[in-house]
């Protein structure tokens, strides 16, 4: 298959309001300019695309104000004459509206890293850290000893550590336990000061037994590293973030809230007097390490220690408050079925809620079958959320109405570190780059196929019986690679940089997988199954370089050894293989695959993983332990991350996760995009078994017409019985469903906005929503009657999202209402952003989202329009 592709621009700016130290040298005394500056990138539809090598690339699109900040050494650094890293400047992707999840920090200006050893903890590179308080109150500065550091005791990362004599600096002697002799070296500990009020200390004040004035004294049994507050599983520090040859680098960081860490506290509910509700701020620290820590030849000691403390850069961290706060006596309501829109309805909550006569909706993520299953009937059930429809049986219909109300993806998402080889000669820009991260990788539909189906060799336990994939033995291992990374495959479609790395792991030989059945595994497969070469694979046929399915995930009943040919499309992630490696003798349980790899709880889960390099490694067996067990591995640390898995737009924008960008039945290699979500939104074909519901189907002309589409985009539906004879609860479905596809479709970070992840849905989707969600409010309806035919047009290069069909609806009871009619509007074949109907009286303040589409226009800056307005043109794969 050719591969065509495009690259895409993007505009974007940043925000610069460092904190003031008060300690700063006056030179430098006045403030760093401040401002608030859009990012808003547009990608536009292209009919035609040069058949060149590039690929569209991973962006932020986005329609509110950012609050990116960026600071540098020189303005923060009161000692700039001897600070590590004098150029250093750092941007940090986002400081305001912050809950539990990711963050970029990168940089410009620092050094050439080199790694850390046993003994060593590297140089030349930078450390970061959450902090809670202020120092002393002061609101410009923060206190290093609220900060969540020194979890992996290593080198250079520790809270603690015995010192040389003679080099203790003077605002360390509080914290410091004195030398009493040769053997009895002195000892500095930074406490850590929980926003609990608990402290945690190894070096306090000496027993009031002791002679007045006898100097501090050390505690043997306090860790200062691991303590009730965090641990090396649960810490979000980074202990080591490299720089390449040109000093520049970035890494992704865990935001934690109270939720995550009772002992920082951020984001904790704070009352103002007028009842307005803010979530308590945190601190972003990053500590700039030389090549020796002073009076040392290395970097061994703590970067809380003041000599490397005082050159430290912060950033202020603005939070939302945690929980949702709902009217009292509000009304709730269970929402069941797809994940992926989860996130969106966590920021719409506390609008519909917080509202005179809202609601609360809980959403019950499970399997959106069987969600649809329960709402189909009269009796009061969960509004279904889902991609697919109802299936149907020849005895049964669908009384189901359906309003899409989110448009969003499923995204491959990775966190890989470079480790380049040390057994072959690579270029010396390859061996300057090591332990930073790649942000982009390519992946096909036969690549899915081996990391779904146990293929690559690292899947299985180490110790099993790998036969049935061709592999003997350590020097004859057949022609299946370890993992993705060693696939000649992979190589073949990726930066030739790839070649160079030697790295090894089972995270990177199949996939992080969420358990259970979903839409969006049936996506998933369906996309695989899109691609001829991947459906091959599956049935046995190696690929060009000798590797072959895993036989036990083979589509053809003859090479599968249980005899029965595995079923695709499905709607779950199997692990087939039965082999497992033997029970040790010495008392170690035998592991099977699904021990050896694990499954995520959900999508969400995934994301978080990926963000923390967790590839779920099985540790050692504990015979120690009160029921011995295998233990877990720690999280990898930056540098040395690699895990790959699937999550979803959301989560992946969420945790800021790099996603892969795959091939779309146009050939060309797309990651998910505001743009190439609505690309794919706008090229969705009508399902063959129900017309109110739209689906990316990859085989479709529409699919392969469109270029820039990113092919695992999903739309998300609300079903609801219009016959269910509760009409309050109708009432309040049909809220949620108004307030879902009018005000909650402005994008923007704030509560009651539409998260990053997700594409404003088109015009034509928001007149479907909003006229099914009058049917499900009136209840019975009479039987609809179908709108004219259109007239034929063309088709666009880009396929046209349509509205559904009134005759589509089902028929039900008649009642006095009248249905509403939802007319056509005239297709243009381009791309436009949301546009609002004509509110109805049940329609909540639309706000900001009526500016929005003027403001953009005025200010010029990409594509106001996202969607045309659009004719009711039936479109068939």
């Amino acid at each position: 298959m050719p591969i065509l592709s495009l690259k895409s621009a993007s505009v974007s700016s940043s925000t610069s309001s460092p904190p003031s130290a008060r300690h700063r040298m006056p030179r430098r005394r006045s403030a760093v300019l401040q401002g608030l500056s859009g990012v808003l990138v547009g990608g536009a539809v292209f009919a035609l695309v040069a058949l060149t090598g590039a690929v569209i690339p991973a962006q932020s699109a986005r329609a509110d104000v950012s609050s990116a900040v960026t600071v540098s050494a020189y303005s923060q650094d009161a000692d700039i004459a001897n600070a590590p890293m004098k150029d250093l400047v750092v941007t940090v992707s986002q400081t305001k509206d912050l809950m539990a999840q990711g963050i970029q920090v990168s940089w410009k200006g620092g050094l050439k890293s080199e790694v850390p050893s046993g003994q060593t903890g590297g140089a030349n590179f930078l450390q970061i850290a959450q902090c809670w308080g202020d120092l002393n109150g002061h609101t410009d500065e923060p206190d290093r000893t609220t900060c969540q550091y020194g979890a992996f005791n290593t080198p250079g990362a520790s809270r603690d550590s015995f010192i040389s004599p003679g080099t203790t600096a003077t605002a360390d002697l509080q914290y410091t336990a004195p030398s009493s002799g040769p053997l009895d070296p002195a000892y500095t500990s930074i406490p850590f000061v929980s926003a609990t009020g608990v402290t945690v200390a190894s070096v306090v004040n000496p027993p009031k037994a002791y002679p007045k004035g006898s100097p501090n004294i050390k505690d043997e049994s306090v860790d200062v590293n691991n303590n009730q507050f965090f641990t090396k599983q649960t810490s979000n520090e980074i202990s080591w973030a490299g720089s390449g040859a040109n000093g520049s680098g970035s890494v992704k960081f865990e935001v934690q809230t109270a939720a995550q860490s009772p002992g920082l506290g951020c984001g904790s509910r704070i009352a103002a007097s007028d009842g307005t509700e803010t979530g308590s701020s945190c601190w972003l620290v990053i500590i700039p390490r030389g090549t020796a820590d002073t009076g040392e030849q290395n970097i061994t000691k703590s970067g809380l220690f003041f000599d490397a403390w005082k050159h430290r850069v912060a950033i202020r961290l603005d939070f939302k408050p945690i929980g949702v706060s709902c009217t009292i006596g509000s009304a709730e309501r269970q929402l069941a079925g797809s994940e992926l829109v989860s996130g969106a309805v966590s920021s719409w909550q506390p609008a519909l809620c917080g509202a005179a006569g809202g609601a609360a909706y809980t959403i019950i993520s499970g399997s959106e079958s069987d969600a649809l299953q329960a709402a189909s009937s009269t009796v009061e059930q969960p509004m279904a959320l889902t991609s697919r429809p109802l299936t149907q049986t020849a005895d049964t219909g669908d009384p189901l109405i359906y309003a899409p109300i989110a448009l969003t993806g499923i995204s491959i998402s990775f966190a890989i570190d470079r480790e380049p080889s040390a057994i072959k000669t690579i270029p010396q820009a390859s061996t300057d780059n090591a332990r930073t991260p790649f942000t982009s990788l390519n992946l096909t539909p036969r690549l899915l196929a081996k990391l779904l189906t146990n293929s690559y060799l690292d899947s299985l336990p180490t110790g099993a019986d790998k036969s049935q994939i061709n592999y003997k033995s350590p020097t004859d291992p057949g022609n299946n690679a370890r993992n993705l990374t060693l696939d000649k495959d992979f190589l073949a479609i990726n930066d030739p940089e790839w070649a160079d790395q030697q790295i090894t792991s089972p995270a990177l030989a199949d996939l992080l997988e969420p358990q259970g059945r979903s839409d969006a595994a049936f996506a998933l497969w369906s996309y695989v199954l899109s691609d001829p070469e991947a459906v091959d694979f599956l049935a046995g046929k190696p690929d060009p370089w000798g590797m072959i399915v895993n036989p036990y995930s083979s589509t053809d009943a003859s090479k599968n050894p249980t005899g029965v040919a595995l079923a695709l499309p499905r709607d779950n992630f199997p692990k087939a293989d039965p082999v497992e490696q033997p029970k040790d003798p010495a008392g170690a349980a035998a592991v099977n695959v699904v021990t050896w790899r694990p499954y995520t709880n959900d999508f969400d889960t995934s994301g978080y993983l990926i963000l923390r390099g967790d590839g779920q490694i099985l540790g050692p067996w504990d015979s120690l332990a009160a029921t011995p067990k295998y233990t877990k591995t720690a999280r990898a640390l930056a540098g040395l991350q690699r895990v790959i898995g699937i999550t979803d737009t959301a989560s992946a924008a969420k945790y800021q996760t790099f996603s892969a960008s795959l091939r779309n039945s146009a050939g060309v290699f797309v990651a998910p995009t505001t743009a190439s979500l609505s690309a794919a939104g706008a090229a969705m074909t009508e399902n063959a078994s129900q017309a109110q519901v739209s689906q990316f189907d990859p085989t479709s002309s529409a699919a392969r017409a469109t270029p820039t589409a990113y092919p695992l985009t999903l739309p998300v539906y609300a079903a609801v019985n219009p016959a269910m004879g509760d009409d309050s609860l109708r009432a309040d479905y049909a809220a949620f469903i108004r307030y879902a596809v009018t005000t909650g479709q402005v994008s923007g970070t704030a509560l009651g906005q539409l998260p990053e992840g997700y594409a404003p849905i088109p015009a034509a989707w928001q007149g479907q929503a909003l006229a099914a969600a009058t049917i499900i409010a009136n209840g019975p309806l009479a039987t609809p009657v179908a709108s004219p035919s259109p007239s034929p047009v063309s088709a666009p290069a880009a396929a046209v999202s349509k509205p559904v069909a009134v005759a589509a609806l089902p028929a039900v009871q008649p009642v006095t209402a009248a249905a509403p009619t939802i007319t056509d509007p005239a297709a243009t074949g381009q791309t436009a952003a949301p546009l609002l109907g004509s509110p109805t009286p049940a329609d909540p303040q639309n706000g900001a989202i009526a500016a929005a589409v003027p403001a953009s226009i005025l200010a010029g800056l990409g594509a106001a329009f996202a969607f045309p307005f659009m004719s009711r043109i039936r479109r068939r794969p």
